[in-house]
């Protein structure tokens, strides 16, 4: 899985888009000769004045002071936050996406606890500043996450006073590199992760032979492939769904399901179990058992687990 670190209650402190004003700028076009920032030293103090405030903003995530985070941003506020996927529009909105835990009064443990800009310039368009930057930053209290980040802010200057009108906040590429490197390496579940896996696995086995048709339309997808064991055929979702339909009209019933022995190897969202299995199973008043060994593909998919294909064997 990729790790998607749900830094949506910081990061989008910083968040935005930005485009605007037809007013002629300080710096030159990029056919000057020589850094643009030599340009704007006469802006030597309004640079001091916006790094300030973006420090306040960050200190303010840092201190869970939802007072200076409102006063920290304009009241006509626009931009995108980490988890947008539309335009936040106005102050309230963008504390709802940023700082909820504010409105309800909560503690937020997945928050910043520490940043560090290693890289920042400006460009002033008269009372406008487009400041770009990039930020090394740690979330979490008890689980530290590290990421960098990369923002462009948008200030404006009103009543001579810098304050952030919008802008727009997301990883850096060599967060999300990271994150795709961590998502192809091997992790064990954590309890409460292989409690839910190992759960629905048997969900599945139970849902067939009792021909749970909600269930089984719940966890097995479209893409579905399934080898058994003694078929030749391979299996599809219709034909599992058909396959247990004909086993309940045949008035078969489970007795007896045990799974002996189970290894699991996760691999971002992808769980591969392999498993030593146990079915005893009654048709007619006459009861065989089923044994063999299985490997089953799990997927995450919308905060649960879906079994996307298994190979049975007799294990003879």
């Amino acid at each position: 899985m990729i790790l998607r670190i749900s830094i949506s209650s910081v990061l989008s402190f910083v968040l935005g888009a930005a485009l605007f004003s037809t007013a002629k700028p300080v710096v030159t076009s990029c056919v000057s000769e020589g850094p643009t920032v030599a340009a704007q030293d006469d802006r030597a103090a309004d640079r001091e004045a916006i790094r300030a405030h973006i420090d306040k903003i960050f200190k303010a995530y840092l201190d869970r002071d939802c007072t200076t985070i409102r006063t920290t941003h304009a009241a006509n506020w626009i931009g995108f936050t980490s988890d947008a996927t539309s335009i936040v529009r106005g102050l309230d909105n963008y504390m709802d996406n940023s700082a909820s835990y504010c409105r309800s009064n909560t503690a937020n443990p997945d928050g910043l606890s520490s940043y560090r800009i290693t890289e920042m310039d400006y460009a002033f368009y008269g009372d406008v500043a487009l400041v770009p930057y990039v930020a090394d930053v740690t979330f979490g209290r008890d689980r530290e996450v590290q990421v960098k980040l990369r923002s462009l802010d948008v200030y404006a200057k009103t009543n001579g006073e810098w304050n952030q009108v919008g802008s727009n906040i997301g990883p850096h590429p060599d967060t999300i590199q990271a994150q795709l490197q961590q998502a192809q390496q091997f992790r064990r579940l954590r309890p409460g992760e292989l409690q839910a896996a190992l759960k629905v696995r048997e969900s599945v086995w139970r849902a067939y032979f009792s021909n749970d048709r909600a269930v089984l339309e719940k966890v097995i997808p479209e893409e579905t492939i399934a080898i058994d064991a003694g078929r030749e055929e391979w299996a599809n979702r219709d034909s599992i769904l058909a396959g247990a339909a004909e086993f309940a009209r045949s008035g078969g019933k489970l007795v007896r399901l045990e799974f002996p022995k189970t290894e699991i190897q996760l691999y971002g969202n992808v769980a591969i179990f392999y498993t030593a299995y146990l079915c005893e199973l009654e048709i007619a008043g006459k009861k065989t058992i089923q044994s063999g060994r299985a490997t089953e593909i799990f997927v995450r998919r919308g905060g649960g687990f879906v079994n996307a294909g298994w190979h049975l064997d007799s294990g003879k």
